[in-house]
């Protein structure tokens, strides 16, 4: 079951940002349980020789490899979906001419102008016949528009009047700074913005995805209906395992 359908289903989906660029890294987060990893291009340090392999290992262990692009560019957006990325986060979507360009950009026919490449690895390099490969893409690729801004919540109900997304995501650090309170992400103003998003999105059949930077927050919006949660970064992961190790080796013995 990918995603789509998982949340379709009524079900969360959850997996971290991956920022070290390490292919093992992936395969573990795999074999965790989660469901998604998001290779970030946007803050990490990521090529596209990499990201090809990171792939790879999401794919051999069932992972789904979600792809935060830099930028609404062509280049940017047909590059992760050409070497087999499940889905894009794409940041900074402010408007409808945005979320239109995203579409057009990452969708085939009559959805959008995809550029096709019949040869790509997500065809399985020209394998998999020509139709069922632009019907599954179509079908299966998720698009999560990244919500980060003041200027994005004023502008949703435009941006979910655009066909061909799947997932408002809110960038709540973004946000926060959006709106005067930089990095304060519990503020009042913070959470109330976020319930609004929440609500609008799921009025419009849409699905929600959002960051946490820890358990209780990601339950806290998934109470609220948030079905697609990026919780907490790979380094951060393994830090606080880190952490907890050094903690628990210098308490003292019973």
């Amino acid at each position: 079951m990918n995603l789509k359908d998982k949340m379709r289903a009524g079900d969360f989906c959850v997996g971290p940002f991956l920022k070290t660029g390490s292919s093992a890294i992936i395969e573990v987060t795999g074999h965790a349980g989660l469901d998604f990893v998001i290779l970030d291009m946007e803050h990490g340090p990521l090529s596209y020789e990499a990201l090809e392999h990171h792939v790879l290992a999401a794919d051999h262990v069932g992972l789904a490899p979600i792809v935060r692009v830099e930028a609404i560019t062509e280049h940017s957006i047909i590059r992760p979906l050409d070497k087999g990325a499940a889905g894009l986060v794409v940041p900074h979507v402010d408007s409808a001419e945005m979320a239109q360009s995203v579409i057009r950009f990452s969708r085939f026919g009559p959805q959008g102008q995809r550029g096709m490449d019949i040869y790509a690895r997500a065809a399985q390099f020209g394998h998999m016949p020509k139709q069922e490969y632009l019907k599954k893409a179509n079908e299966t690729t998720l698009l999560a528009l990244q919500i980060e801004g003041a200027e994005g919540i004023r502008n949703l109900d435009e941006i979910l009047a655009v066909p061909g997304s799947d997932v408002i995501f809110v960038g709540p650090y973004d946000l926060s700074q959006s709106l005067g309170v930089p990095g304060e992400i519990n503020h009042p103003e913070v959470i109330s913005a976020v319930e609004r998003i929440v609500e609008k999105v799921r009025s419009a059949d849409r699905h929600v995805g959002i960051y946490a930077d820890d358990v209780e927050t990601a339950r806290k919006w998934i109470r609220l209906g948030v079905q697609f949660v990026a919780l907490s970064v790979d380094t951060a992961i393994y830090y606080q395992a880190c952490k907890r190790l050094v903690a628990s080796l210098r308490e003292p013995a019973p």
